[in-house]
């Protein structure tokens, strides 16, 4: 597969971060799209069509039927996400192209997160930082109380690693686990609900770490967060899609949910700027998965996903398709 040049190409459809460029780049070479005048797939017909390899980094065109029919050599698609809603599977597998993502490596690192977003939404750590840098504190002196954090009812929409991480992560706070997932799973002891809104019902906090797919697009409405209600608190870290971002907003503005911790948004990275002045509201940058450990232990999978598939050898997270 590795035609005249002593490195594999591998296809990127916008920049890598520059940590990634340096692990990888001494190993391959990459066509870059961006850097041509040509339409993509103006490029992908002329540059790109004995390449076997796309690596998905960052906000890249979706990988779309569209883009696999200009690469008829292509065998592989390697998303550096652990969701890969933005990868057309059906056309990959009508392709017989092979697709990898992170696996688990974001796991541990999102579950940290979204325990900290809760805290954060409860117990208004955010609201706080600014009322004492503001001078607040020895002027009005009387903060407004929050919201214990041991003890709730927590909702988990999603019971895969990131689900299973968080879900752990709350029963060292004494939280009662419940969840709803695709099908119950016999392992888990959690009770379980097959309807989204009869789990909002029951939760205090409701977390969101399921997958984008079509049935999931939208999945939190308004009857959702009605169910919700007023003193409950809603929590994404999965996709901003995973909520209608419209009914959210107005939710908020009318009082029928108690809070927010966003970690993703619909149309990234444009945030709804109602959310900006709302103090129950806490938001990040698509930043859950990120620490110095996880682009390490990313750079390390995307390597050994790369070297396997060069070699012929069983990849190391494989997508089912």
């Amino acid at each position: 597969m590795s035609g005249t040049n002593s490195k594999h190409q591998i296809l990127l459809l916008c920049p890598l971060l520059p940590v990634f460029d340096a692990a990888l780049s001494p190993t391959y070479d990459f066509l870059k799209p961006w850097e041509s005048p040509l339409a993509l797939p103006a490029f992908l017909t002329s540059h790109a069509a004995g390449c076997h390899v796309i690596l998905c980094s960052g906000p890249a065109p979706p990988i779309g039927a569209d883009i696999i029919s200009l690469l008829p050599e292509l065998r592989l698609v390697v998303a550096v996400s652990a969701g890969v809603n933005h990868i057309d599977l059906d056309a990959c597998r009508n392709r017989g192209v092979r697709v990898t993502n992170a696996g688990t490596v974001f796991s541990a690192d999102v579950a940290d997160y979204t325990v900290g977003l809760v805290i954060d939404v409860l117990r208004r750590v955010s609201v706080a930082d600014r009322y004492v840098r503001k001078g607040l504190w020895p002027l009005k002196r009387h903060f407004p109380l929050g919201s214990k954090v041991s003890g709730k009812r927590i909702g988990i929409v999603g019971l895969g690693s990131i689900g299973s991480e968080i879900a752990k992560r709350f029963e060292a706070f004494g939280c009662i686990i419940m969840y709803n997932s695709r099908s119950q799973k016999p392992s888990v002891l959690y009770k379980y609900f097959s309807d989204v809104r009869d789990l909002a019902a029951e939760s205090d906090v409701l977390v969101l770490s399921c997958s984008l797919t079509t049935e999931t697009h939208h999945l939190i409405n308004r009857d959702v967060m009605l169910a919700l209600g007023k003193n409950g608190i809603l929590i994404n870290v999965g996709r901003g899609a995973l909520i209608d971002e419209k009914e959210l907003v107005r939710c908020l503005t009318e009082g029928v949910i108690g809070g927010a911790g966003l970690d993703v948004f619909e149309n990234e990275p444009h945030v709804p700027e109602e959310l900006f002045h709302m103090d129950n509201v806490v938001l990040s940058d698509h930043h859950a998965v990120l620490t110095q450990e996880s682009i390490h232990d990313l750079i390390e999978v995307l390597i050994g996903n790369l070297e396997a598939f060069f070699s012929n050898k069983e990849l190391l997270t494989p997508v089912s398709l």
